[in-house]
């Protein structure tokens, strides 16, 4: 682990994300690159949101969506605030949080959303640096002390690597704003290393994103759960009606008992499809894991003597063979070597192998 000082920013393109992988792709690709689960939104989904279209004339009308969300997590309403996705978050974050922080530190490799946001509103960002020998954990101490705001993932993007739940509590500082980012919890079967249900740490912001598991990047829909104060400071710099009466109407729907036993269900499912993934990639001398996975994606690294850009050059090979993946190197910590893979079916994984071996050749 390391830290980077802020200025001047790297050299990583903190705007690439998965879905540019598939931009203008020949049809037919098969899509390792984007995390959303495959075959979804599921058919009672699509049905909840088509009746809520004869809701359309109206305003929105958030109160129903949050107590779900509240109910859901076991904490009040005024400790919920719904968003255009996970990603709107940040930018809040970033717009309420001025001019109080002083040191804003995001935990490396993870989204990078988070940082591109506080630069966008003028924040220095340091940069504490995850290292692959480690397995991408966060040792203790790793954060400087002064920081008052502090963005880890968990489980994390691209890493895959769950952290104990314990070890992001004790960030927690008096002062210092700890930003949560569980965008992919609802995946880890019974979302063990949760924060979210937590009132007694102090300064802590947990984000969720409905994204993945229910396949619904399209709709845009996500919540923040934190103290009142910082809610409604959220709140005040959001603009009026920022969530459509669809995405109301999904965080709604995915928060009741079906839909989160459905969740739950397809968590062990792609852990057990996960499994079979990074058994089928050991067959392969030069592709190695750091970390334990934990998530619906792994990283791979991709080994090769070319400079270190054989992840690059075996990410191209595989788009010809009929498969997207997402380059690593756009992630601070990382380098073109890192591939990330959304874990599939069985089948597609088997045919994947099929191609890597093709690419690796």
């Amino acid at each position: 682990m390391r830290t980077e000082p802020s200025p001047p920013p790297a050299p990583h393109d903190l705007r690439h994300h998965g879905d540019a992988e598939l931009r203008d792709a020949a049809p037919g690709l098969t899509d390792l690159a984007v995390n959303v689960r495959a075959g979804t939104p599921p058919g009672w989904l699509k049905a909840r949101l088509a009746a809520s279209l004869d809701r359309l004339a109206a305003y929105p009308d958030g109160r129903a969506a949050r107590a779900a969300v509240a109910a859901r997590h076991g904490v009040p309403a005024d400790r919920v605030l719904l968003t255009a996705g996970a990603a709107e978050a940040f930018v809040l974050l970033a717009r309420a949080l001025r001019p109080a922080v002083r040191r804003a530190v995001v935990v490396h490799p993870q989204f990078t959303e988070p940082e591109a946001a506080l630069r966008d509103a003028g924040y220095a960002v340091d940069r504490v640096l995850l290292r692959a020998e480690d397995g991408f954990g966060l040792p203790p101490r790793a954060v400087p002390e002064d920081a008052d705001l502090v963005v880890v993932g968990n489980p994390t993007n691209p890493t895959s690597v769950l952290h104990p739940a314990a070890a992001l509590a004790a960030l927690a500082r008096p002062g210092r704003v700890l930003v949560v980012d569980e965008a992919f919890m609802d995946a880890v079967p019974g979302e063990r290393e949760s924060l979210a249900g937590r009132s007694d740490v102090p300064g802590l912001v947990v984000l969720r994103s409905l994204t993945k598991t229910w396949g619904l990047a399209g709709l845009r829909v996500g919540y923040v759960l934190g103290d009142p104060g910082t809610v409604a400071a959220l709140a005040r710099a959001q603009p009026l009606w920022p969530v459509s009466t669809p995405a109301l109407a999904a965080a709604e729907a995915v928060c009741a008992p079906r839909a989160l036993a459905e969740a739950e269900a397809a968590a062990r499912a792609i852990g057990a499809d996960r499994a079979y993934l990074l058994g089928r990639l050991g067959e392969f001398a030069e592709i190695t894991t750091a970390g334990t996975a934990a998530a619906p994606f792994v990283l791979v690294h991709v080994a090769g003597a070319d400079g270190g850009a054989a992840g690059l050059v075996v990410r191209e090979r595989l788009r010809g063979l009929g498969f997207a993946v997402r380059r690593g190197d756009t992630f601070p910590g990382l380098g073109p070597g890192w591939l990330r893979l959304a874990v599939r079916d069985r089948r597609t994984t088997d045919r994947f192998a099929g191609a890597l071996a093709r690419a690796l050749s």
